[in-house]
């Protein structure tokens, strides 16, 4: 695996932007963590989705109301996936590291597993994000073709289409294979997986058979198998286009950037906290509802910033962060509204699905 660094040496610009949001907390003496704001989402969405779970095995119902409900709960559980799980396992949730970890394994009631996601997510996306090579959240070649370096097949030239379908069955997969795939070759894409502990493989075969048991044979028991199989479906289609659209939206957009590492050593010029302007957009960051739902994803920019920052501060420090960028001369990605966002991301993959063009010979 090709080592892959960045050049850190002038840092001048992340050195006086972290100095000005540590102002920022310090002169209103506030904390990084999550707070009322915060407390109030998980309150309302880990209640709600029990309630939706309890319902859909407990009352008679048309099929039409089961299946409408059971994309509900799909709905739901994303949200929980975006604003309490994705918060706990950045450690940002709480300064209460017992309470980080122990919101962090809804993700493994989500079906997927807290461990894994940390090295996928926390360690090599937040680190290599956009670099063909290293970050996994790319790596879809050649189902999905995500940037210019991938390798071209014939039917990427409607995978503008056909993504929407992927998208759909993406936490079904994510669930029952990739966290399998990576479990079982110790590695996430090209990168070694961190040695698990006994907990850790306890855990996540603990939590797979309890996903099997609350997911399938309870409701099962409770419904059968064809009202089941209906609202299994719905709730993972709507799970998996949601947690997948939102993503897709702060990466794999016109305006992004993308770097490739080969098999040799490569230095990013950039120092890292460009590189993750470059290579990140924000969408509709004035849309106050689309904010509370995305768990303030659409703030992404600031959130690969500063990751251990809880995401309720994201709207507040963007106003830094685009005043920073505006003084040192970088550009700052920002969508000015979901639909725009949504427009470019398949635009984007349209693009990247027409043939390239040989280059002509020097």
């Amino acid at each position: 695996m090709a080592k892959v660094t960045f050049n850190n040496k002038k840092a001048l610009f992340f050195q006086s932007l972290k100095a000005s949001v540590e102002e920022y907390f310090v002169e209103n003496n506030i904390k990084k963590t999550g707070n009322r704001h915060l407390y109030i989402k998980t309150i309302v969405l880990i209640p709600l989705a029990v309630v939706l779970y309890l319902s859909l095995l407990t009352f008679p119902m048309s099929a039409l109301l089961g299946t409408a409900l059971s994309a509900i709960l799909g709905f739901v559980l994303a949200c929980i996936g975006f604003n309490v799980m994705h918060d706990a396992c950045h450690g940002s949730y709480s300064e209460n590291s017992r309470v980080n970890n122990l919101l962090g394994l809804t993700l493994n009631a989500l079906g997927g597993n807290a461990f894994i996601w940390k090295q996928k997510h926390n360690v090599i996306h937040h680190t290599y994000t956009n670099v063909d090579g290293m970050d996994d959240d790319i790596a879809k070649s050649p189902l999905m073709r995500q940037c210019s370096t991938q390798t071209w097949t014939p039917a990427h030239r409607i995978q503008h289409i056909y993504v929407v379908a992927i998208y759909a069955i993406s936490s079904f997969a994510w669930v029952f294979i990739m966290d399998f795939v990576k479990y079982l070759s110790r590695k996430v894409y090209r990168t070694p997986l961190q040695p698990m502990k006994m907990k850790d493989h306890v855990t996540f075969w603990a939590s797979k058979v309890l996903y099997l048991i609350f997911y399938v044979a309870i409701p099962v028991a409770a419904v059968g198998w064809q009202a089941w199989a209906i609202g299994f479906t719905a709730m993972h289609i709507v799970m998996g286009f949601t947690l997948a659209i939102v993503f897709q939206l702060a990466h794999v957009v016109e305006e992004t950037n993308f770097e490739v590492v080969g098999d040799e050593a490569k230095v990013i010029e950039n120092e890292w906290a460009i590189h993750q302007i470059n290579t990140t957009s924000n969408f509709a960051p004035g849309n106050k509802i689309i904010s509370w739902f995305v768990g303030g994803l659409n703030y992404q920019v600031e959130h690969h910033l500063f990751p251990r920052i809880s995401h309720v501060h994201y709207p507040e420090i963007s106003k830094i962060v685009e005043a920073k960028c505006a003084e040192f001369n970088v550009q700052y990605n920002c969508l000015p509204t979901m639909t725009s966002a949504v427009r470019s991301h398949f635009r984007f993959m349209r693009d990247l699905g027409r043939k390239p063009v040989p280059a002509l010979a020097g």
